[in-house]
């Protein structure tokens, strides 16, 4: 591993002490039906911090992603149970408000100049109070669980070969990249990681990956939630990694005029990134809301944004910009799922669990500085 360059293992060390914490605390923290579930239950907040990552990438951040989370549920809801509109049609049209909300907070950013924080912010609450018009003096709206918004957090491949295969098919793909990109490198003349430490990373992931197929096997199998979480983060992950869009975006947060010197289009890469975390942000409501099969007043409030910032950059996406990845996402929702699922079991107060979750937080962010100024000094930057 290269200087200053520490990638996501201390994410990958510190969840697996917590995990070991808590299973010595309760046996029952590391069974097929916990990690199933806790599988599911980061899917919603963990879109919703995908979003948040193609933000930080440019070196901002965006405020109103729960509110346009618990908007785009609102508007599922009443077009599909109060108004009988198709579900099939209900749904692109929640990402479409997602999408659309997106782009003109990314209006008001690129084109106007009103800072990002300012605008989100301005977003956070007009939109939570959109919501709440939406849906109207009820307040809740209950969703169908065998309909095709409640199916996507209650359904389960019980064919074990579902989950086996994933895990298989992520294994291959890691590796064809990890292997592929490095003799890219290193006919480009640019350092690239040896062929043994790929071998040693696949093997890990191989062992972390057919360990929670197996897992997963043991309870009612593969959820469908997850699946579709991982089918984004790889499809999202080539788009940041491998497009010339993905190249900008990293381009814009790693030095905004260079990148315009270059003839990037920075207003249109800028909007187009607020349009992606608006419409991850929609989608992440609706995950929401079939996991919990109502729309309701408190979706999109509490601690959802927070938690989908902060998993963004516990799990290593640099605050700063120019640097992250949409993993970042899945790893810090396991962190932060898995110590709220821990101390519930264990009956420990929230009051501690945002504690140390903000510790931990706290904790993401100074070795992201260390790494950065460890870079700097290398004179790598």
């Amino acid at each position: 591993m290269r200087t200053g360059e520490l990638g996501s293992v201390p994410v990958v060390v510190g969840l697996i002490i917590i995990w070991g914490i808590f299973q010595l605390q309760d046996s029952a923290f590391l069974s097929a039906e916990n990690l199933s579930n806790l599988s599911v239950y980061i899917v919603g907040t963990g879109l919703i911090s995908v979003g948040i990552v193609f933000v930080l990438l440019l070196g901002e951040i965006d405020l109103s992603v729960g509110s346009v989370s618990g908007l785009a549920s609102a508007v599922f809801a009443v077009l599909a149970v109060n108004n009988g509109v198709n579900e099939w049609l209900a749904v692109p049209l929640a990402l479409l408000t997602g999408a659309a909300v997106g782009a003109f907070h990314g209006f008001f950013f690129a084109r106007i100049g009103v800072p990002a924080f300012v605008v989100t912010l301005a977003g956070l609450l007009a939109w939570n109070g959109l919501m709440l018009k939406v849906l109207g003096t009820d307040g809740t709206i209950n969703l169908d669980r065998d309909g095709l918004v409640g199916t996507l957090s209650n359904h389960y491949f019980t064919d074990i070969s579902v989950a086996y295969g994933t895990a298989a098919v992520a294994v291959g793909v890691f590796f064809a990249t990890q292997f592929l990109g490095a003799r890219r490198r290193t006919a480009a003349g640019v350092p690239a990681r040896p062929v043994s430490e790929i071998v040693v990373r696949t093997a890990v992931l191989a062992v972390l990956a057919f360990g929670a197929a197996h897992m997963l096997n043991q309870y009612r199998g593969m959820p469908l939630a997850l699946l579709i979480f991982l089918v984004v983060l790889v499809s999202l992950d080539f788009v940041l990694r491998r497009t010339s869009y993905g190249r900008k975006v990293f381009a814009l947060g790693g030095n905004t005029e260079a990148a315009r010197r270059a003839g990037i289009n920075v207003e249109l890469v800028r909007v187009s990134v607020f349009s992606i975390a608006g419409t991850m942000a929609a989608f992440g409501g609706l995950m929401i809301a079939s996991r919990i099969l109502a729309a309701n007043q408190g979706a999109g409030t509490g601690n959802l944004l927070m938690e989908a910032i902060a998993a963004a950059v516990i799990g290593g996406t640099s605050l700063f910009g120019g640097r992250g990845s949409v993993w970042s996402a899945l790893l810090g929702m396991l962190v932060i799922g898995s110590i709220a699922n821990g101390m519930a079991l264990l009956g420990i107060a929230a009051a501690v669990q945002y504690m140390i979750t903000g510790a931990v937080l706290l904790a993401a962010v100074v070795i992201d500085s260390v790494s950065r100024r460890t870079q700097r000094s290398a004179g790598r930057t």
